[in-house]
């Protein structure tokens, strides 16, 4: 039964990973030239590379983050790398006023808004859940809650334009692993409201299509900082991901999938051997480096 799954698993996942990107080939990127694009969490990581790879496609760029300095220099590098535009607004998405802020500068700016790109996240840890459900609340704050107030201030414009929103979340949105507690609440808080939003919007004949995006183990900096004494995987590389997410939104996909095959097989495995996957989890990871 063992060898079986070994090799049963891979394939199906395999093949999921084609169905997901049958419709790559049909992704070009003068799709994205002129566009107007939001992308949120972008001074670093992912966001950061989505950034570059979208200013090397000529679209208009508004980043935010909350470290101001990195921003400039990000926008700096979009600018030499041929964005038709590029401009910032720093800030921390726990304020109230910060969405409306950033889809206020995009309305005065650019009129519209074709693309908005949430990737944004707070600082929460790799651990066991310590009780403190103030910490839950905050990370619930910008993880969720200023994704749903962007999105809602974003869609007057995106209905105008029939653009797109792309969600970033992760695995852990999908699948309740240890040591993710409040992170991955946050998560599967995403894939509920906007996969319900998407089904509103399709019945309203709104034609603003919703990709969320499901991401495994990633190098971006601070995921190999937080998970790579526990974690024994090899991180997929950030450059792939960030443009396999702008190619989904590019292709109004309901859903990405980074790395295809690894992130497909959980889910696959998920659906019918759940308590078999959280067994194969809690055993790889090294837990005796996890600190209370």
């Amino acid at each position: 039964m063992g060898l079986l799954l070994k090799i049963f698993i891979p394939l199906l996942g395999a093949a999921l990973a084609f169905y997901f990107y049958s419709a790559s080939e049909n992704f070009n990127e003068e799709m994205l030239r002129g566009k107007r694009v939001i992308v949120t969490g972008a001074s670093s990581g992912i966001g950061e590379q989505m950034a570059y790879h979208l200013a090397r496609m000529e679209a208009h760029l508004l980043l935010t983050a909350r470290t101001e300095a990195k921003l400039q220099k990000v926008v700096e590098r979009c600018l030499e790398l041929g964005a038709a535009s590029a401009r910032y607004i720093s800030g921390s998405m726990d304020s109230p006023t910060l969405p409306k802020e950033v889809l206020r500068e995009a309305e005065n700016t650019w009129g519209g808004l074709d693309m908005l790109i949430l990737n944004h996240i707070g600082q929460s840890g790799f651990t066991y859940f310590s009780g403190d459900v103030g910490k839950v609340r905050k990370l619930m704050e910008i993880n969720f809650v200023s994704y749903v107030a962007l999105a809602t201030a974003a869609l007057p414009m995106l209905k105008e334009s029939e653009g797109s929103i792309v969600v970033v979340s992760s695995v852990a949105g999908r699948i309740g692993g240890p040591f993710t507690a409040p992170y991955s609440a946050t998560k599967f808080a995403l894939d509920g409201f906007f996969s319900s939003l998407r089904q509103e919007l399709i019945i309203d004949k709104v034609n603003v299509s919703i990709t969320l995006c499901i991401l495994g183990y990633i190098n971006t900096e601070s995921a190999v900082r937080t998970v790579s004494h526990i974690i024994p995987d090899t991180p997929a590389p950030k450059e792939e991901c960030a443009l396999e997410i702008i190619r989904g939104g590019a292709l109004r996909r309901r859903e990405v999938r980074y790395p295809p095959r690894a992130v497909s097989s959980m889910l696959l495995i998920h659906s019918f051997a759940p308590e078999f996957l959280d067994s194969i989890i809690r055993g790889s990871y090294h837990v005796e480096n996890v600190r209370r």
